[in-house]
């Protein structure tokens, strides 16, 4: 019994003596990188509400939400009787106003023009037999009444020509019959054009190439002008959108790298880099919306998958760094460490500089080799210890 005590206490004077073994962590030179962490979800850059033109009812609904689409692929179809048979109707009024130019330009043009050398004919041999008539007339072998009805001859001959070259300037180009054809040509055109749009209003085809994300509209609905009957997610403009506390607002900014992964898939990382930063503060959650955009989005991703993002604020090279564990009090203004110094613990007051995820940089109060007491350690300031290197 005296030999067990005499032996206990042998052992506490020699523990004492060479202090308490506990594990240590050595300060080092290395490179250290400063990352803020955020979680958030993937969203298009911009969505697109897809909506029908006019007031109609759906005959058919060709994708699905989720779906993959392209751009010019038709999406919904709505009833187009009416309006195929209003088209057909612009159409005919439009072949009969061609048929009337074409019309003017190979009949009414050559037949005026024959008209005109017929007339111009009959008027030289009327003239000439006036002229004969007011001869013989002078001459007395021709009484008046004989050259008044030479005189009425060549007064019809000659309305005869002006009418014939009336008729040939209105059937030609810049005539008024010309113009008036051509005007109902050109109403024509605008009606069957108009016609023709109104009916393609009747196939809702996709704007662009993207994901279908909602739908919300099925065949016998009736739709009109300004009801959003789908949302499409552009292709190729993935962005991420995350919370930022307010507390690491200072050291974000734009341009900044970061790696990112969704939740379903937490060992696939992807690039990402920093493009907008809301200016204001939710006051409720006290932090800031940051959106970063990801220049080639993996196929796995999907709208409105959760995130995990961790983006790169600072890097050091070269920079002396200890654990983080090994630090006291590393979120207020007199950080502390306890070193081990000719085998006591000693309280330390550190600088610290970059603070990465599992090291912090260590400005002033420890140099390479040190060795600091971790804070999980029960170990207070003047205690005899025995480093234990890990």
């Amino acid at each position: 019994m005296a030999f067990a005590l005499v032996a206990a206490v042998v052992f506490a004077s020699v523990t004492w003596l060479r202090g308490i073994s506990v594990p240590v962590a050595i300060a080092r030179r290395a490179n250290l990188v400063e990352t803020v962490v955020a979680s958030g979800h993937v969203e298009s850059r911009f969505r697109v509400d897809i909506g029908s033109q006019m007031t109609g009812t759906v005959e058919q609904v060709s994708v699905q939400e989720g779906e993959t689409v392209r751009k010019g692929q038709p999406l919904i179809v709505l009833a187009s009787d009416e309006l195929t048979n209003t088209q057909t109707q612009a159409r005919d009024v439009m072949v009969q106003a061609q048929a009337h130019i074409r019309q003017l330009r190979e009949l009414s043009l050559p037949t005026a023009r024959e008209a005109r050398r017929s007339a111009a004919a009959s008027l030289l041999a009327t003239q000439q037999i006036y002229d004969r008539a007011t001869i013989l007339m002078r001459k007395g072998f021709m009484t008046r009444a004989a050259l008044d009805d030479a005189q009425k001859n060549l007064d019809m001959a000659r309305a005869t020509v002006r009418t014939a070259n009336a008729q040939i300037e209105s059937a030609q180009v810049g005539g008024s019959d010309y113009a008036t054809a051509q005007s109902q040509l050109d109403q024509a055109r605008a009606a069957l054009a108009a016609a023709s749009s109104r009916l393609a209003y009747t196939t809702i085809l996709a704007p662009r190439d993207g994901v279908l994300i909602a739908r919300s509209v099925e065949r016998g609905a009736v739709v009109t002008p300004g009801q959003t009957l789908m949302v499409l997610a552009p292709a190729g403009s993935v962005q991420l959108v995350v919370q930022i506390d307010e507390r690491n607002l200072g050291k974000v900014a734009l341009g900044q790298p970061a790696l990112a992964s969704a939740d379903a898939y937490p060992n696939k990382q992807f690039p990402a880099t920093i493009v907008f930063i809301n200016p204001g503060v939710d006051i409720t959650r006290a932090s800031a919306t940051v959106k970063l955009a990801v220049a080639t989005p993996p196929a796995y991703l999907r709208q409105d998958m959760t995130v995990s993002v961790d983006i790169e604020t600072a890097r050091r090279q070269a920079a002396i760094v200890l654990p983080g564990t090994a630090v006291h009090d590393a979120l207020s203004t007199k950080p502390w460490v306890l070193l081990v110094r000719n085998g006591r613990a000693v309280r330390q007051n550190v600088t610290l500089g970059l603070q990465g995820n599992l090291q912090v940089q260590i400005l002033r109060g420890v140099a390479v080799g040190n060795a600091a007491v971790p804070t999980t350690a029960s170990i207070t300031a003047g205690r005899r210890v025995r480093a234990q290197a890990p």
